[in-house]
């Protein structure tokens, strides 16, 4: 199973900046668009774009590869990205094209999923109203809901569900995340999402663990404040974040209206599957707003964290006060203040988002009121974020951001990249026969890339990937229940059966496994 990655100059205006527009092409279409607030950052532009970490590669010399070559090399069609800077917005660019195989450029105002950078905008929201109408962050959430409940249990007997909790992930709520809805499924309303019933494709929103004793992301607890939102204000959530958070922070390019509105289509970038193939329908639809539906602009998410930023500093307050702002950045639970993640050992704040067809990311440093925002139309874009983050960072000189380490599954998935999956199998079994502690490489690196091949239509190397995952790590069930799959896929019944059958046998509780061994014809009980 898969693991849970010819030139012109436009005006533009900008908030009283002098700004200048270019729009670029070259040979193989990769126009760009970006607006300056003043001259000296076209150097610092271009310092960021040729900053980005070499790549590195067993046995080779180390390799500058510019943005462009790194977006060819993931296969990302789209990357916008904002950067803001001492209080300020200095500049914005865009890289590539709207839809993979097109040639209309992203600029500016090309409109992305945000994802779940939805979660910290809403809860912006909800700080403001719940300081405005005196609601208390830590009362139970079922005095606040009127047209559904949270059905208590055991768990709440004596712990309850209460904003604070599902605003920092420590409600005890399930539902991680969600797939959203293609253009040719129904779309349910909020009370079936939270009761998982159909035509939802995500499961009850329940309470399965004391409320306040466990940080564990949940999008459905989101939900659950979205519908405690429209309860309490009897208007469409859309319109509660428009009057609350976009218009007063004049972001024009913003959006939480779903689906997308038919007016603006011709503005949204098109999500990517992972190989370059556009997601079927352009996007999804996703009624779970607050935690996945703002369409935006990384300029917009900039202006929303310098707003968060200056808040806390006691410079605006035109959404929260500098109280409450502090509050949301101060750490609720482990890894999250109120709505913003507030990494341990780290000095900013924000979120990453990751909706079929989009990644995106928000880093913010509060004190400086600096960071940057970056959005991409393909599922393959988070794989840029790093690197990027890491150039800008170096380039601004701002504090308290660390860079994850090159992993074994980067050099892996490199590998299966640049010199395919025989060289990637090698090098891993190799690096998994010396390493130690930390560096030691799991399951998850070969099932992931093996999925990964797989969706782009390469299923010999899928098999292979998954074959040499087995040989690796033969008592890891999962690795062959995903083997089996790649089996069915091939049309090698006999081995898939045999796949599923030693996966079962490794994991009883299995019932993937069960289900595909009945969907092929073998009784699950043949298994020991």
């Amino acid at each position: 199973m898969r693991p849970f990655l010819p030139s012109r100059v436009l005006p533009v205006a900008l908030s009283g900046l002098v700004a200048l527009g270019l729009l670029t092409g070259a040979d193989t279409p990769k126009p760009t668009t970006q607006w300056l607030a003043r001259p000296s950052e076209a150097a610092r532009i271009t310092r960021v774009e040729q900053g980005l970490r070499a790549l590195t590669l067993p046995g080779e010399a180390p390799r500058k590869m510019s943005l462009q070559d790194w977006m060819a090399l993931y296969e990302v069609p789209g990357v916008s990205i904002a950067v803001f800077d001492k209080g300020a917005l200095v500049w914005a660019k865009g890289y590539g094209v709207k839809e993979a195989g097109g040639t209309e450029p992203i600029t500016i105002d090309t409109l992305f999923q945000a994802a779940s950078i939805s979660k910290p905008v809403s809860a912006l929201a909800t700080m403001h109203h719940a300081e405005k109408r005196k609601w208390s962050l830590d009362e139970d959430i079922n005095a606040k809901l009127v047209s559904w409940k949270l059905p208590d249990n055991e768990f709440t007997k004596d712990q309850k569900v209460t904003l604070r909790r599902l605003l920092s992930h420590s409600a005890g709520t399930t539902v991680h995340g969600f797939r959203g809805y293609s253009a040719q499924a129904s779309v349910p309303t909020l009370h079936q999402l939270l009761n998982g019933e159909k035509p939802a494709n995500s499961l009850p929103v329940r309470v399965d663990t004391v409320p306040g004793t466990l940080t564990r992301y949940s999008g459905g607890g989101t939900s659950i404040v979205q519908q405690m939102l429209v309860d309490q204000l009897q208007k469409p959530f859309a319109t509660i974040m428009k009057e609350t958070v976009l218009a007063p922070l004049g972001l024009k390019n913003s959006t939480y209206e779903q689906p997308l509105p038919k007016a603006l289509e011709s503005l949204a970038a098109v999500g990517t599957r992972s190989g370059g193939k556009s997601l079927e329908g352009r996007w999804h639809t996703y009624p779970e707003q607050a935690a996945a539906g703002l369409w935006t602009t990384p300029s917009d998410l900039a202006r929303i964290a310098l707003e968060v930023s200056k808040a806390t500093q006691g410079k605006s307050q035109r959404v929260v006060s500098q109280a409450m702002a502090k509050q949301m950045l101060t750490r609720q639970s482990k890894d999250f203040g109120i709505g913003f993640e507030l990494p341990p050992g780290q000095a900013w704040f924000g979120h990453g988002g990751s909706n079929e067809g989009y990644r995106c990311v928000l880093i913010a440093f509060a004190e400086p009121g600096s960071g940057i925002a970056i959005m991409t139309n393909s599922d393959d874009g988070g794989l840029l974020f790093d690197r990027l983050v890491s150039s800008a960072v170096a380039e601004y000189g701002w504090k308290g951001f660390i860079p994850d380490p090159e992993s074994a599954y980067f050099t892996t998935d490199m590998l299966v990249r640049t010199q395919g999956v025989d060289a990637a199998i090698a090098w891993l079994t190799t690096h998994k026969n010396t390493a130690t502690g930390k560096d030691a490489p799991s399951s998850d690196i070969l099932n992931s890339l093996g999925y990964s091949v797989m969706v782009k239509g390469r299923l010999p190397d899928a098999v292979k990937l998954f074959e040499a995952n087995v040989a690796l790590f033969p008592q890891d069930a999962n690795t062959h229940d995903s083997l089996g799959e790649a089996y069915a896929n091939a049309g090698r019944k006999d081995d898939a059966v045999r796949s599923y059958q030693k996966s079962l046998e490794l994991n009883p509780k299995n019932d993937n496994a069960r289900k595909m061994l009945r969907e092929l014809g073998a009784a699950a009980a043949t298994t020991k």
